[in-house]
């Protein structure tokens, strides 16, 4: 029913006034002061409780749609955080693997490196975190790529030079696996399925430098053992009085074996050590005279003999080019000379050959202790 109001009744004194409402038939009904208040508050009450209902079906229905919007934003920021840690911490593991790599480049190339360190240069990383990271380090990607590509050229290197080492060892009539025991094939590392284009590239880099490090550990040991290869003079000018081998004796005149060479100079004349190691024998030896015997490991020694002094004592570690003795013609000898031996298990070689060793087999020595360069015209200078 649609209600309309009038225009209310001229008020009088002592009355409440008067309102007609006219319905919507055109039909008139007046409505005293009082009926009109009581029509007021109950619609009041109508728009109250109206209000309520509403806030009250407000209340039940907001917390639980801003509960799931939280969680939701929550979860959404927790994956942001997840993703940005796996950015992060996949980049620093990149970062580290470059640097290994490097470190295993530069030993590679230089022969200088630390192999403990450098057999870290294995470092995995999980494919998956680098897909998610692609964007960042991409960087990172394009230098590896150029890393493995030189690691081929420099394991390349490697196997040329220990083919040039090994000949020049086997030259001397020394086996290289002599020089070079100690050798292991232990590997190890984590297991990542190669499931992927990426991690199969990845593992193939990885495999390169693997490799690499593998090559230079091979020649690392043989230069390491090149040290104990007697490889300087053992006087700053070297001739020949007599050789190696069988020659008549110069007190009876018969044939007799000489197991070393016979270097003449004047007395006094410094006499170095021609490879690093340490003196089993500095004194009186029978028909040596004044003799010192220096051991170099991997079963070579020398023999210094005839000295006119000794400098160096039992048991003391000398080093390449280091004066250890002076020339004199102590013993059985009849004048002033270095009887010079090199010795094999104990047996005596012709020292000749390592007393005109190639300067390549000294660059793998200075390689192997990181030392200058010494010239083969003679021993190093002394500080």
């Amino acid at each position: 029913m649609n209600l309309s109001s009038s225009t209310p009744a001229p008020s009088q004194s002592g009355r409440r006034r008067s309102r007609t409402l006219i319905v919507h038939n055109g039909r008139r009904i007046r409505l005293n002061g009082v009926a009109h208040g009581a029509l007021a508050a109950g619609g009041a009450v109508l728009l109250g409780f109206a209000g309520y209902g509403a806030a009250q079906a407000a209340g039940r229905v907001e917390p639980t749609e801003t509960a799931q919007r939280l969680a939701q934003m929550e979860s959404k920021v927790a994956r942001m955080q997840a993703k940005v840690a796996t950015i992060r911490d996949t980049a620093k593991l990149h970062a580290a693997r470059i640097e290994q790599r490097q470190s295993l480049l530069a030993a590679a190339l230089t022969g200088q490196g630390e192999a403990k360190e450098l057999a870290l240069a294995t470092l995995s990383i999980d494919p998956q975190a680098t897909r998610v990271a692609a964007d960042t380090i991409r960087p990172f990607l394009t230098v590896e790529q150029k890393q493995a590509q030189l690691a081929q050229v420099a394991e390349r290197q490697l196997v040329e030079r220990y083919a040039r080492t090994t000949k020049q060892i086997r030259q001397l009539g020394i086996s290289p696996t002599r020089i070079a025991k100690g050798a292991s094939s232990a590997m190890g590392g984590p297991l990542i399925e190669a499931t992927s284009v990426e991690a199969r590239a990845d593992m193939a880099a990885d495999q390169q430098f693997r490799s690499l490090f593998n090559t230079w550990k091979k020649l690392d040991r043989l230069e390491q053992g090149v040290i104990a290869i007697p490889s300087v003079q053992p006087v700053q000018k070297l001739q020949f009085t007599s050789n190696f081998g069988i020659r008549s004796d110069p007190f009876r005149g018969t044939a007799a074996m000489h197991a070393g060479v016979d270097i003449p100079g004047p007395s006094g004349t410094p006499i170095y050590a021609t490879a690093d190691g340490i003196v089993s024998h500095a004194g009186r030896q029978g028909g040596y005279g004044n003799m010192v015997e220096i051991n170099h490991g991997k079963g070579i020694a020398t023999r210094y003999g005839h000295l006119s002094k000794i400098i160096v004592a039992d048991n003391t570690r000398v080093k390449r080019g280091q004066l250890i003795a002076l020339m004199g013609s102590t013993g059985r000898s009849t004048g002033p000379h270095l009887h010079y031996e090199v010795r094999i298990d104990g047996h005596a070689v012709n020292p000749v050959p390592f007393l005109t060793t190639a300067d390549y087999l000294m660059a793998a020595q200075d390689r192997a202790v990181g030392q200058i360069p010494v010239s083969t015209t003679g021993p190093a200078p002394q500080d």
